[in-house]
């Protein structure tokens, strides 16, 4: 497959699947203005990749005129996965810009929590950095609805919360930069078959961890959540759209309590 013929893939194709709820989102949550500079974050994976291609077509042919960088932070990877990285960004066009961390030396050292948590705090902390050394104000990430549904259950179920994973976030130690999620309304389902019909192969976890620890909790947890998900819509098509549309529409004249800013609040204290 050709690069033309991978991007007219995502507006021709999978429009139905991937490009409007791309687009939808962008517009729905507000992810983008005029004059933004957009720092992609992309781990090897085939949803940073796809979010990649999907920004560079809004770029070109949307109406929000913004610039694009595409970062790809090196915490320690395996000389293959970093290569297999290089090799899908030049085959999909998508010109990146490698930084090295340790974040992996770090999160090896560690004995107690979760590896995954650490690592994805660090990670984070270090994209910010870097995007604003590339002159970014927001960074992008490619968390998808199945990402969205699965925070949601796990909150409810693990967390006694109801919470989600939000489309866009203000940096609390980063001022001035932004965190937005454009594939947010995308299906994980469609993401892979988008890759398959492009006989794309991507990364999919590049963790030195994942082979030495091959039952995490939270990787375990997530992947109940999405066994629990399939279960649901084999009796109710809708469940997992459902889950996504609750979050748009909370009745806040039947929620018992809730937080907000650290303070707490009842529907007793205006019952």
């Amino acid at each position: 497959m050709s690069v033309a013929e991978i991007e007219r893939s995502i507006i021709k194709k999978f429009r139905k699947e991937i490009w409007c709820p791309f687009v939808k989102s962008v517009k729905q949550y507000e992810l983008l203005q005029e004059g933004d500079r957009v720092a992609v974050c992309i781990s090897g994976g085939k949803d940073s990749f796809l979010l990649a291609k999907c920004m560079q077509e809004l770029c070109r042919h949307g109406k929000y005129q913004f610039g694009l960088e595409f970062i790809v932070m090196d915490p320690g990877y395996a000389p293959q996965n970093r290569q297999r990285i290089e090799e899908n960004a030049e085959k999909l066009g998508v010109p990146v810009r490698i930084f090295a961390s340790d974040i992996f030396a770090v999160v090896d050292s560690v004995q107690t929590g979760s590896a995954c948590y650490l690592c994805a705090r660090m990670r984070r902390g270090y994209l910010y950095e870097f995007a604003k050394q590339c002159g970014c104000n927001k960074i992008a990430l490619g968390h998808h609805f199945d990402d969205v549904v699965g925070t949601t259950l796990l909150s409810m179920l693990y967390g006694a919360e109801i919470k989600t994973m939000m489309p866009k976030l203000r940096s609390t130690g980063h001022p001035g930069m932004e965190l937005i999620r454009p594939l947010y309304a995308v299906r994980e389902r469609d993401i892979v078959r988008w890759a398959q019909d492009n006989d794309l192969h991507f990364l999919n976890c590049a963790c030195r961890f994942t082979e030495r620890v091959a039952n995490k909790e939270e990787e375990s947890k997530r992947r109940e959540m999405k066994e629990l998900l399939a279960h649901m819509e084999r009796s109710n098509p809708e469940a997992a759209n459902n889950i996504f549309r609750s979050m748009h529409n909370v009745a806040l004249d039947c929620i018992v309590g809730w937080r907000r800013e650290g303070k707490r609040g009842s529907f007793l204290d205006e019952y």
